[in-house]
């Protein structure tokens, strides 16, 4: 069974369901085989380039299949409090630790105790 396919493009894979995605996926992966054994009988040499966009179309399919997944993950965590590692921001990990701004501008109460005690002196001065 020799299945003709054309070089995929991404934009053309966006709109469809994941469903059929995995089904071209599977089509492809299909070919390819067909293509290898084709490889080991000594096929055509048009066979043996096929094979290398073969393989690039079955990327292309499921990097849209993960991209959508996690595009949606990303809809359904968007405001919660937790999040799952891999959609939280990479930053460094310095940065990840760092204060955030409320937490740095946080006193305790012995700090407070003391501006109250003892206020900045305010000065006049005469010209």
């Amino acid at each position: 069974i020799f299945i003709k396919m054309v070089k995929v493009k991404a934009k053309d894979l966006r709109g469809k369901k994941k469903d059929e995605l995995m089904k071209q996926a599977n089509d492809l992966k299909q070919e390819l085989s067909v293509l290898r054994v084709a490889k080991v009988t000594g096929g055509a040499a048009n066979k043996l380039s096929k094979i290398r966009v073969v393989r690039k179309s079955i990327a292309r399919v499921l990097t849209v299949i993960n991209q959508t997944q996690k595009e949606n993950l990303r809809k359904f965590y968007a405001g919660k409090k937790y999040k799952p590692k891999d959609l939280r921001m990479k930053k460094t990990r310095a940065m990840r630790r760092q204060l955030t701004k409320h937490e740095q501008s946080l006193k305790t109460a012995k700090t407070m105790r003391k501006e109250r005690a003892f206020p900045a002196r305010r000065y006049a001065v005469r010209q």
